[in-house]
């Protein structure tokens, strides 16, 4: 497998040498072989289990993915209602949404949802697609979706160049769906991933296509909104979602288990949005983590040594083993054997699967903050210098 990507962009106020490069590494050969954790047995679903496993059961979330998830039944709730419209009901063309979705699950090698998002896809077309934006057979303006779909994965972040390339042909309740299509996906993918989830069957997941990713130089974080936030009180990033009706009322299941639901402490949670804030670089989920929504303070963490990674000093076992979990996460899109199996020293599989969750719903927030250019307000407090 061989990854060319360019060095994400950094400030001279972000060169700390401990946040990881841009991902992935791994290849479909270094994906965990067996579950981490089991797929719950039909027999042993309680009628809520039930219920919300039927409730979804029309647009994919099947077979071990669904009995994976019902192990937290809250979380498979929470999950679900914005993979569905992702799946079936965003503004986008089905053909392109397709592709949206089985590049960025390529990109992640998810074997699950590869397989089963490709799924009366043409064999031509999953190539194209596995190959990326150079294959031939692509018109000019899916090269260009693919392009975008990259970028965003890559760096967390879409180059004013192909942002504007992609918006001649796309309006904005498009361009939302877009984002947020591929920030979902990644969710789920570095969810399915660190919990071994296996697909149904043999894996479709093409083993005979080089794994090879080249994005252009990450851009300095936007100075201006791409999108701008619904005059109003409250959360630049919910104003400006709310630009889009359909995707605010469907879009924030994942960060209310992360925020209400899980069992993790205060002091854990806010450690892992931070870690992943900063290795994505959005420095307005940064900024509010540390500030009004997260507190990180008042939970005891130093916002500094967060960002300067588990190697500084100080740190108990478990908090390097969150922080390492996090820099893999967004680095590889799942959690290595050897971090999982420290984690699992400390923590029950409930509170595992919310150390998955947590990350890889604020690798999605991160990826929206930055491609949509949500700006901090002055008295925001900012990334630390280095």
């Amino acid at each position: 497998m061989v990854l060319v990507t360019a060095a994400p962009f950094r400030s001279a106020a972000q060169t700390s040498t401990s946040r990881p490069e841009s991902p992935p590494v791994n290849g479909v050969g270094l994906r965990s072989s067996e579950p981490r954790v089991a797929p719950l047995p039909e027999s042993e679903w309680t009628p809520d289990q039930r219920a919300i496993a039927e409730r979804y059961a029309s647009f994919g979330s099947t077979g071990n993915v669904r009995a994976t998830l019902l192990r937290v039944p809250e979380l498979a709730e929470s999950i679900q209602p914005f993979l569905r419209y992702t799946s079936l009901d965003s503004t986008l063309s089905p053909r392109h949404r397709a592709i949206v979705i089985l590049r960025t699950a390529w990109l992640a090698q998810n074997a699950p949802l590869w397989t089963d998002y490709a799924v009366g896809v043409a064999a031509r077309d999953l190539r194209r697609i596995a190959v990326g934006a150079d294959a031939e057979g692509w018109d000019a303006f899916e090269t260009r979706l693919v392009r975008l779909v990259d970028e965003l994965f890559i760096n967390s972040s879409v180059t004013d160049a192909t942002w504007t390339a992609v918006a001649e042909r796309y309006d904005a309740y498009n361009m939302v769906d877009l984002v947020m299509t591929v920030a979902e996906l990644t969710t789920v993918s570095v969810l399915l991933n660190s919990l071994g989830v296996q697909p149904d069957g043999a894996s479709s997941l093409p083993s005979n296509i080089d794994y090879r990713v080249t994005v252009p130089p990450r851009e300095p974080p936007l100075t201006t909104p791409r999108l701008d936030p619904i005059d109003g009180q409250g959360l630049r990033v919910i104003r400006t979602i709310a630009r889009h009706p359909q995707v605010l009322d469907t879009w924030g299941g994942n960060t209310t288990y992360v925020n209400r639901l899980s069992p993790l402490t205060p002091h854990d949670r806010e450690l892992l949005i931070l870690r992943i804030g900063w290795n994505c670089q959005a420095e307005y989920e940064w900024a509010k983590h540390v500030g009004s929504v997260g507190r990180a303070r008042d939970h005891g963490l130093e916002p500094r040594r967060v960002a300067e990674g588990p190697d500084a000093p100080g740190w108990e076992p478990h908090e390097v083993a969150l922080l390492v979990a996090a820099d893999e996460m967004y680095r590889d899109a799942m959690v290595s054997d050897d971090t999982w199996r420290a984690l699992a020293s400390h923590y029950n599989s409930h509170e595992m699967m919310s150390i998955v969750m947590t990350v890889a719903t604020y690798r999605f927030v991160s990826m929206t903050l930055n491609a949509f250019g949500v700006q901090l307000r002055p008295d925001d407090e900012g990334f630390p210098s280095f």
